[in-house]
Formats: structure tokens, C-alpha cells, sequence
């Protein structure tokens, strides 16, 4: 543990990279303290923008998409498949076609385990995954594997929180994969693998790669064309969205190849009573009344996002995350999970002495400090470090390096509390 005190470590005051302005929740009190949202990872706050852009198109101009000849329906169809075309330019995909609406990044992982997975996958075939892959794209490999008779792979995660490149290359070699799901940042760890390197890994041996890219698309610039990969899914709510919207973005040739994964209203062409033939994409696969308001914020939250410009909102987190880790090393007795502040984005877990992660996060709320803890739905890492939780401080464009002193300070009123 580092010695030296906090007084002597390098403070550089670090600003919010948004108006904290444009963020009303920030406003208020937490048991008359003021709020330090520090839990981004688990669902990031709304500006103001994103909350009137979904307001205005519900009170102007909310109907059924798709179906109507009248004019609220056709104002609603255009900003519904104008947002789809901000995502597609958000994440430089070919099309507005490869965008498919899902509700969040676990349904369109789940939408290629259930399609894509179902189809191609033969008894014995292998699915590489990590450690420190959330449940969300650990579980629909584990069913698709049982339906199929397929086998699990797992790359192990260092001591230090970084993938086994190594390993992940010799069981390439070996195992020889036909899909690899990777995320591109730990909701954990922090840790941001190499990805764009696994993928071309991963395809010189013939497999299909999914990236996870939930907490990466809110916080780095993105590209589909420059990673190469074949799937990517994300949320909204993550991104400065509304929740129940999320993405699945796939190579056009893959999708139109892959079958329906719900049934209903609008993913159709014609039915009869003995068949059906499907829509074209990306609507085969939204079948039903899809989250219209919801999508509208999601548009609104790239054009936020957009304006910031992602490479700002790298450069602020990782700044943050520097200083974070700087601080956070002047505590005694406090564990930090993960790589250097260069090798993770904007996530911190630890423990800190025996305090339990549930009772330190309710300690730290007593000071309006909103952070997670818990399992994180990565309970393999858990079991990896042998630790049963921990609490995670996340960090967004409206933190702050002040966020990060007071959340030291009641790091350490919870330590008087413990009397360590």
C-alpha cells in the first residue's frame, strides 16, 4: 500500500466534461447531502435534452409506427428510423439495415444465441468466452450449448485483471472456436481487452466474434468497419438514454441469413394459414410494438453523446478513473480489483478491510454517494478473486474530481465507523 498521504498526492481538479446543468437529477439531496451519482456502469442519468426530446414526441406526435397513412403515424415512423440512422452513424455501421432495436444489450445477445446459435451450432462445437464476461453473455451461450450440445470455453483473467492473451491464443489454436463473445470492457474490472487484435485472432482461425460493447459504446469511440467484428449489442439506458431500448448490430450477410427470433405484427411480409415469409431488415427481427418513445431518447442521447464527441468522453473518463485511482491508494485497507488507470475505463471496484459491500455502499449513501455493490452479475470474477462482492464507483461526463474526494472521505468515515 502506498504511504504517502492524501495531502501529498498530485490533485488536479478535473470538470465535468457536460454542463451538470443539463443533468436535473443532480440537483437533489441524498439524506441532505448533495447527490454523487457514482453507478454510470449500472444505468447512467438522462440530460435534459433526452428527457424533452422524448416528452415533445409523446405530447406532438405519438401514434403506431409502420402501419398508419396518417400523419402522426408517419412522424412517428420517420423519428423512429431516424434514430436507428443516428446509432448507425454513432457506431459507423454500412446501413441503418444492421441496426436491430432490442430492448437492451441482453436481448440482442440472447436474439443471436436463440437465431444465429440455434442454426449453426453442432454437437461439440465450441463457444470461447472469458472470465469476466457479465452473466448476460455467459447464461445464453450456456443454454444455446445445452440445446445444441456445444462446450463452453473460458479464457482465464490474470492477477492483474487482463485477459490471458496467451491462452486465448492457444485455445484458438486448440479448441478452435465457432463463435467468440468478448466484451469490450469489464463492468467489473475496468479492463478494456485488446479486442480489435482478438477479432482478427479470432477470424484467421474461422471464428465469428459478438462483442459485448454495453460498457463501452457509452464511453469510447466505437466502429464496427475498424473492430471487424460480427455482432456488437449495447443499451441505451447506459448511454444517457431511457432503459428498454437497446442494440444489436450484425453483419448484413449474417442477419439475412439468420431466422426470426420473436413472431408477431410488422416482422412479416404475408401470412397464411399454413406459412408466413418475413420483412426485410431490420424489421424481421422487431416483431410487435417496439419501444418508440424509448428510441426517440436513444437519438436524442447519440445526438448528446455526438456533440461531446466520444473521443472527449474517453479522454475525461480515463482522467478521472487516473485520479480516482490515485486517491482511492491513499485509503488503508482498501483493495482495488483491476489494471493500471491506462488499461481500464472509467470503473473502480474494491473492498475495503471486512466491511461487507452491501454495508459500505449504505454507508457511503449517508454521504449521497451512489455507488454499486454487489456481484455485479459477474459472479465467476468474484469467485476468481475469492471475494463475494465488491462496491464499484463508476464515472460518467457529468463527474467530477470533486465527486471522487467526497467519496474518499466517506470511504474514510466508514472506516471510523469500523474502528479499523
Amino acid at each position: 500500500m502506498n504511504t504517502t498521504t492524501r495531502d501529498e498526492a498530485v490533485s488536479v481538479p478535473i470538470q465535468a466534461l457536460a454542463p451538470r446543468a443539463d443533468f436535473p437529477i443532480l440537483d437533489r439531496l441524498v439524506n441532505d447531502k448533495p447527490l454523487v451519482f457514482l453507478d454510470s456502469a449500472a444505468s447512467a442519468q438522462k440530460p435534459a435534452q433526452v428527457l424533452e426530446a422524448m416528452d415533445h414526441f409523446a405530447r406532438t406526435s405519438y401514434a403506431n409506427i409502420h402501419r398508419g397513412a396518417y400523419r402522426l403515424s408517419e412522424e412517428a415512423t420517420n423519428a423512429y428510423e431516424m434514430a436507428r440512422k443516428k446509432v448507425a452513424r454513432f457506431i459507423n455501421a454500412r446501413s441503418a439495415r444492421e441496426i436491430i432495436f432490442t430492448r437492451n444489450a441482453t436481448e440482442a445477445i440472447n436474439l443471436v444465441a436463440r437465431t444465429w446459435a440455434d442454426e449453426q451450432l453442432a454437437a461439440g462445437d465450441v463457444i470461447l468466452l472469458t472470465q469476466m464476461e457479465h452473466h448476460s453473455n455467459i447464461v445464453p451461450w450456456q443454454l444455446a450449448a445445452q440445446r445444441r450440445g456445444a462446450r463452453l470455453v473460458y479464457v482465464p483473467v490474470l492477477d492483474d485483471g487482463e485477459l490471458d492473451l496467451a491462452e486465448y491464443a492457444r485455445l484458438l489454436e486448440q479448441e478452435r472456436p465457432r463463435l467468440v463473445a468478448v466484451t469490450q470492457m469489464s463492468n467489473v474490472l475496468g479492463t478494456l481487452p485488446p479486442v480489435a487484435e482478438m477479432i482478427a485472432q479470432a477470424h484467421a482461425t474461422g471464428a465469428l466474434v459478438l462483442v459485448d460493447g454495453a460498457q463501452s459504446v457509452p464511453h469510447q469511440p466505437v466502429d464496427v468497419r475498424a473492430l471487424d467484428c460480427d455482432f456488437l449489442a449495447f443499451s441505451g439506458h447506459k448511454m444517457l438514454g431511457p432503459s428498454g431500448i437497446g442494440v444489436l448490430w450484425g453483419r448484413r450477410d449474417l442477419l439475412e441469413a439468420m431466422s426470426p427470433f420473436l413472431g408477431g405484427g410488422d416482422m412479416i411480409r404475408e401470412v397464411s394459414l399454413d406459412s408466413s415469409t418475413w420483412n426485410d431488415l431490420p424489421w424481421k427481427f422487431e416483431a410487435g410494438t417496439p419501444a418508440i418513445i424509448e428510441a426517440v431518447g436513444l437519438g436524442a442521447a447519440v445526438d448528446y453523446l455526438a456533440a461531446l464527441g466520444m473521443e472527449n468522453v474517453h479522454a475525461h473518463e480515463r482522467a478521472l478513473t487516473a485520479y480516482a485511482l490515485e486517491q482511492l491508494a491513499q485509503v488503508p485497507d482498501l483493495r482495488v480489483f483491476g489494471p493500471a488507470a491506462e488499461r481500464r475505463g472509467g470503473v473502480v471496484s474494491f473492498t475495503l478491510g471486512d466491511i461487507h459491500a452491501h454495508d459500505l455502499a449504505t454507508l457511503l449513501d449517508r454521504e449521497g454517494v451512489a455507488v454499486r455493490a454487489g456481484h455485479h452479475c459477474a459472479q465467476p470474477l468474484m469467485e476468481r478473486f475469492d471475494v463475494a462482492a465488491t462496491a464499484r464507483a463508476s464515472f460518467y461526463v457529468y463527474n467530477t474530481s470533486e465527486d471522487i474526494d467526497v467519496l474518499v472521505s466517506a470511504l474514510e468515515k466508514a472506516r471510523t465507523i469500523f474502528a479499523f
